[in-house]
């Protein structure tokens, strides 16, 4: 594949260790490892994911519930290290993968804006400069000094997502957070997608919209039980994954 590779994942393997437990009391559950009547199992997210993201694409990620997306946008934003093979990004990341991570709820949105451009890597001079932006872009200019636990989901997910757009950082990655607000917020948001993409930005999106994928990706790689099923240009990957049914 041409170009300069900003993530490069080679053939990634992540496994969880887990208790497989009958139900017991809280006393005995204490105790468990010494009356080690639980059996330890592996469960395998992710089993040798392969694939490169080049600056100025746009990657979706799609696959049913449980397929292991969201334990992959874990490996890419490098808040998890892969059990075997290898995730290499190169480039600042910001990523959109819970609903209003690292808010404070008791803090107002303006507070909160500041907070989560630190947690996100950026300075308070940048927030400074762009926090005028920010607001204008999240339509939330009447509700910025109210604290955050009055926020709706939607005006959570907003605020979150136009604190990562206008910051313009050099990956994006966002799971599942493109269909909050209204139909104009979200043409808005898909635009301004678009704009990133087109500065060199690379963009990860996960997501169970098609259509959504569809406009804004140029390459999809569609993954099942934590394995790469296929990859390659988006149209033709997701109407084998419609296909299947």
């Amino acid at each position: 594949m041409s170009g300069q590779a900003v993530i490069s994942v080679e053939a990634a393997s992540v496994c969880f260790k887990v208790y497989k437990s009958r139900r017991r009391s809280l006393r005995e559950a204490m105790f468990r490892s010494l009356l080690r009547r639980d059996e330890l199992i592996e469960v395998w997210a992710l089993r040798e994911v392969s694939f490169q993201l080049n600056r100025g694409e746009s990657l979706g990620i799609i696959g049913d519930n449980g397929a292991g997306k969201s334990t992959l946008c874990l490996l890419l934003s490098q808040i998890m290290e892969p059990t075997a093979g290898k995730v290499t990004v190169d480039g600042k990341v910001s990523a959109l993968l819970t609903l209003g991570a690292g808010f404070q709820g008791d803090l107002t949105g303006r507070d909160n804006i500041f907070l989560n451009g630190v947690y996100l890597g950026f300075d308070l001079g940048l927030m400074r400069a762009k926090f005028k932006e920010i607001v204008e872009f999240s339509e939330l200019e009447d509700a910025i000094d109210l604290p955050v636990r009055t926020y709706s989901n939607g005006m959570r997910a907003r605020l979150a997502f136009s604190i990562a757009a206008t910051i313009q950082p050099e990956i994006l990655i966002i799971d599942e957070l493109m269909g909050v607000g209204d139909q104009k917020f979200q043409k808005k948001s898909r635009n301004r997608m678009k704009e990133l993409i087109s500065q060199s930005k690379a963009l990860v999106v996960v997501s169970h919209s098609m259509p959504l994928v569809q406009d804004l990706c140029s390459r999809v790689v569609w993954i099942d039980q934590g394995r790469v099923v296929a990859e390659g240009p988006t149209d033709e990957i997701v109407e084998r994954y419609k296909a299947q049914g």
